[in-house]
This record gives C-alpha cells, structure tokens and sequence, in this order.
C-alpha cells in the first residue's frame, strides 16, 4: 500500500526561480532563505519518497480568470514547463504518475469532491519552484509528480474548512492506494504577501509565526476563517496558506519536525519552509 512519509510547506515565489538560474546562492541577500534547504534534502534522501503531489496554484498559465476551476489535478505522463511572463528559464519536463493520479481523481470524486482532470497540463513557478528548491539535480530517476492545483486567484476561492476537508480525503485516497510507493506532499505559496493595491508590500511576521506553528500542532486552528479574513491577516495572495492547509490534513496525526526556516523579506514574501515526517 502506498505511504504518506511527510509533508513540505515552501514558498514558491518567481524571484527564487531567476535566483536559482544566476546562482545567487551566496549572494547576501539570498543565502539565508538558501541555507534552509539542505536540511531538507537530507531528509529526502533519507527517506527516499517516490512520488510528490504538489499542492499549488496556477498563475494564469493553464487557467485564467475566464476559465478557474476550483481543484484541478494532473493526469499526465509528463508536465512540461513554461514561463508565465517572470523570465524564469525553461527546465525539463516533470514524470508523471497517471495510475496514482486517477486513483487520487476516482476516491475524491467518490468523496463528492468536484474536480477538473487534466490528461495535459502544463506547470509553471508555484510548481517548478518548489521542485528545484528540494530536487536540484534530476536524472532519470528523477521522482514522479502529481500536480494538485487550487485556485487562489478568482473568487470564490475554497475556505480553509474546504481545504481541510479535502485534504483529509486525499489522505485516505493516497493511503488506499494499492501499489507500493511512499508519498511525500508539497504544500507551496505564502506566506503573507499582497502584490497590488494599497496594502502592496504587506507582511505579516506575527501571523506567518502562527501559522507556521499552527500548521504542525493544530491546523484547524483555522476551519471556522473565512477567506476574506485570511486575505485580511495574510495580505490578498497570503491566501495560498489554504494550500498548507490542504498537505497537513492529508498527513493526519501530529507530525514530527524535521526542519523549519523563515526570512524576510523575499521579494516582498514572508518566506517560510517546514519538513515534516509522519513518525511511524
């Protein structure tokens, strides 16, 4: 049967993608939002998972305002990525998993969860970022995806009470699944961030602390939040934080701490990085 091992939180920012691609890894600005990352790739060496579903948010790259489904998953051999207009260099297409993906597609459907499949999908920086970040050097055994995409753009976005409830049906689609692979969930974005408007620039240090704890020992700390107070305390694309919320109630019980990091500012983002194993 197939394993959940841990989960990641990760910011997913564009900037990380350019800084990435010019080696800004020493560079004073970057190097402490950098030097949170080794911890957490020894750790996947350690346990070695052979899947990772990426809970992310599309940014007008396969889904724009006039077309936004609310949940969307991959079922693709491959994912290739593009550029949505932040200069990020192409890199090679991402495995997929499609078996995995419409067993994950079939048990939330059957749970009542409405869900836009998609045999071709292309991934853009809240997906590619993440996966450079933790996977550097990919060969061909590189590890497979499954893209898990969430609006966060176009309202009405899912609540935190949503995004728990279907996080906790992805668990059990994940831990029903009968092949042998051991899982790990990426939960991308944030933390607090507004891009636009007259809160442009806004951070919330003592809100993203929260829920950086909150995230481990009591995520439904947040179920009864509407999305409008969320986007009050986390700024308009802070919102992404459901998207956390979504990797830790598929964990389940009280995870154990692995490593976690947090800096600002980021391009304007309270950065903030949580490795998570499940402890059997």
């Amino acid at each position: 049967m197939a394993k959940i091992v841990g989960g990641i939180c990760t910011s997913h920012i564009p900037a990380i993608g350019n800084a990435i691609a010019n080696d800004l890894f020493e560079d004073p600005y970057w190097k402490p939002f950098f030097d949170g990352y080794p911890p957490v790739r020894a750790w996947l060496d350690k346990v070695k998972p052979d899947v990772a579903i990426v809970v992310y948010n599309d940014h007008g790259l396969n889904f724009f305002l006039d077309k936004m489904p609310t949940f969307a998953i991959g079922a693709a051999k491959e994912y290739k990525n593009d550029d949505e207009g932040w200069g990020i260099p192409t890199i090679d297409p991402f495995k997929g998993d499609p078996e995995l993906s419409w067993h994950l597609i079939n048990s939330l459907h059957d749970e009542e969860f409405d869900l836009c499949s998609c045999q071709e999908m292309l991934v853009d920086h809240g997906f590619t970022v993440p996966m450079s970040l933790l996977w550097p050097e990919r060969g061909e055994d590189q590890i497979k995806t499954v893209p898990f995409c969430v609006n966060t753009v176009q309202h009405p976005v899912a609540s935190p009470r949503r995004c728990l409830a279907i996080g906790e049906a992805l668990g059990r689609a994940i831990e029903s699944y009968p092949e042998d692979c051991k899982v790990v969930i990426l939960g991308t974005g944030g933390l607090s961030h507004q891009l636009d408007g007259e809160r442009a620039g806004f951070i919330n240090k003592e809100f993203d602390l929260e829920c950086m704890e909150k995230i481990v020992s009591d995520p439904y700390h947040y179920q009864n939040m509407s999305i409008h107070e969320l986007v009050k305390l986390a700024g308009a694309q802070g919102s992404e934080f459901i998207l956390w919320l979504i990797m830790r109630a598929a964990m389940g019980k009280t995870p154990q701490v692995i490593h976690q990091n947090y800096h600002i500012p980021i391009s304007n983002t309270g950065a903030g990085l949580l490795c998570l194993d499940t402890v059997s």
